[in-house]
């Protein structure tokens, strides 16, 4: 008997179909993957589960018992709990007041908070996760990306016990994660499947999924293609199923050899015009923060031929409720504008038109807004934006977390094509595969300074990745 039935979930938008009749069974004490890529449905069918969205129709059953979920209180007296890929967090609360937000705070007499209590709770559903670095006291906005994902992570380990939990839904959980803390939260994960409660996990690193899950589900244009046992199905099954067919190489083959000309010159680091160097490093070791001094003012570095893609999409790159023409020519009005004040909106949508074709954007129009696009074409529009001013050297920040694996590859050939045409990349990747096969060198970074520069080709995930701890010594 499954722990969770999902039977002929529906859902359209304005007459546009995100999920057609989705039939999805979970067990009790296992691990299953839900995959597909960016706009395959993934995120509606979570929605739908965690009582946000309201279903055209749908059918759903703990321990074979029909429930209905119309809220996220629904969804948690039934034992579900959420950790979304997009966090919501406070930042202005402390890391305790963030892990209990939306849940009634201790008290004193009935009155006052119980801050001594508050903190407790918090630090407890922190070590669950074995986190003893982050003090929870202090204030969500001092935290960097990975140690925010982890407060949210440990807020659904929270004890509850009016309510206790069931099943975890993680989308997208270890996108912010560094390898060792990702084997934290795995070990937890089959702690908790051990225990005879589930996880349905939404993952786009099929490596990942590959060796923690038991059992998945592919979605592709919001109806089920396949879901089964992963005992026997390679890496590139899952792609294929994913995205409707095979594919070659994961990543698309570089082009002519980067010139001996200087398009950047820093403490310890010199770039060629049309050469990829990565950037790689443990969390928190100054690789964000490189970068950004690299750019330096935004608007004088648009002039003078610098673009950057940020980490964070939504808060850094995009501005959501707005059309996807504003956005990409955002940092290039001026151009756009007769006599350098009044801007022309045909001309805006025309370049926008141009750039999305460019990058492969999928989407109804330029005026469509934003934040109804998939995570991967959101990335498209911030890679547009970038491209719109033809800078010399791009700046990118982990530049396909989040992305699909079909848009990873459109991302990369993007990538490709500019230095082709001489652009000088420095790619940031927490993401090992992608620094070794895109990247023409790597700098490693260690407590903000560069200590060490490799060729890439011939270069192993173990020997990258003691030299991020390291262990190693080694140079151009």
């Amino acid at each position: 008997m499954p722990l969770l039935s999902l039977r002929n979930v529906s859902k359209a938008y304005a007459g546009v179909a995100a999920l057609r009749g989705v039939d999805l069974d979970v067990a009790a004490g296992e691990i299953h993957a839900l995959m597909g890529e960016n706009g395959a449905g993934k995120s509606t069918l979570i929605k739908i589960l965690a009582g946000v969205v309201a279903p055209d129709t749908a059918g759903i059953s703990i321990d074979d018992k029909p429930v209905t979920v119309a809220s996220p209180a629904d969804a948690r007296r039934h034992g579900l709990r959420f950790i979304h890929q997009e966090l919501s967090v406070v930042p202005a609360l402390s890391v305790a007041e963030n892990i209990l937000l939306g849940r009634v705070y201790p008290r004193r007499a009935g009155l006052l908070v119980d801050w001594r209590a508050l903190n407790r709770l918090a630090r407890e559903a922190l070590e669950t996760l074995g986190i003893t670095h982050i003090d929870p006291r202090q204030k969500m906005a001092r935290l960097s990306l990975g140690d925010r994902m982890l407060v949210k992570i440990s807020s659904a380990f929270l004890a509850d016990a009016g309510a206790p939990a069931r099943l975890y839904v993680m989308d997208e959980p270890t996108a912010a994660l560094t390898r060792d803390e990702s084997e934290r939260l795995f070990k937890v994960l089959r702690g908790i499947k051990a225990s005879g409660n589930s996880v349905l996990y939404v993952s786009h690193r099929i490596d990942e999924v590959m060796t923690l899950c038991d059992r998945a589900t592919v979605l592709r244009d919001g109806k089920p293609i396949d879901s089964g046992l992963l005992t026997g199905i390679t890496h590139d099954d899952l792609v294929a199923l994913m995205i409707g067919r095979k594919v070659g190489e994961a990543y698309p083959p570089a082009g002519t050899e980067p010139s001996y000309e200087v398009a950047y010159e820093g403490p310890g680091l010199k770039l060629h015009k049309g050469e990829i160097v990565g950037i790689a490093g443990l969390s928190g070791m100054g690789q964000t923060e490189f970068l950004r001094s690299i750019l330096g003012d935004p608007g004088k570095a648009w002039g003078a031929g610098v673009a950057y893609v940020p980490k964070e999409r939504r808060a850094e790159g995009l501005v959501t409720t707005r059309p996807i023409y504003q956005n990409i020519t955002l940092p290039h009005l001026q151009a756009h504008s007769l006599g350098g004040t009044w801007l022309t909106p045909r001309r805006e949508r025309q370049f926008a038109q141009q750039l999305g074709d460019d990058v492969r954007l999928r989407a109804a129009s330029p005026r469509q807004l934003a934040l109804e696009l998939s995570g991967g074409n959101q990335q498209k529009v911030v890679f547009a934006k970038a491209l719109g001013g033809s800078p010399r050297l791009l700046l990118l920040d982990e530049p396909t977390r989040g992305v699909d694996v079909g848009a990873k590859f459109d991302i990369y050939t993007i990538i490709r094509d500019m230095t082709a045409k001489g652009m000088a990349v420095l790619l940031v990747s927490s993401d090992l595969p992608e620094l070794l096969g895109m990247a023409d060198r790597i700098a490693v970074m260690r407590d903000g300074e560069i200590t060490a520069t490799v060729a890439s080709k011939g270069l192993s995930e173990e020997t990258l990745l003691n030299l991020c701890y390291g262990r190693t010594a080694a140079a151009t």
